[in-house]
């Protein structure tokens, strides 16, 4: 098993971003993987939301669906977010969107067990 970090950031808008391609083409990663994400959100405000995503497909060659979405407005009271580990494999995605507020340079890192 070999563990990854991917570090970077990017500033988020209301366009959907791509972690794992850092950019707004959205593109189903099939490497299989044990994948947690660390995002750094202590630059919020009180007048800004934004949403994490995660996607997967359920089987090769299915259709990529929603599996879990997170929501966070305003300063944060813990600025970073660490998500729970997620078994991945046949087509995920993790991204970032601004709902409301300001555009926000949001740090993150991917983390993987391969």
């Amino acid at each position: 098993m070999a563990l990854t970090f991917t570090n970077d950031y990017a500033t988020i808008s209301t366009t959907e971003y791509s972690l794992p391609t850092d950019s707004t083409s959205r593109e189903a990663q099939t490497d299989d993987c044990t994948l947690q994400v660390f995002l750094d959100l202590s630059a919020l405000t009180a007048t800004e939301e934004f949403v994490v995503r995660f996607y997967e497909k359920y089987a090769s060659g299915g259709t990529q669906r929603l599996i879990e979405e997170y929501f966070f407005k305003g300063v944060q009271s813990k600025p970073m977010f660490v998500s729970p580990a997620f078994i991945l494999g046949e087509g995920w995605d993790v991204t970032v969107t601004k709902i409301a507020g300001t555009d926000r340079a949001i740090y993150w890192s991917l983390r993987k067990i391969t």
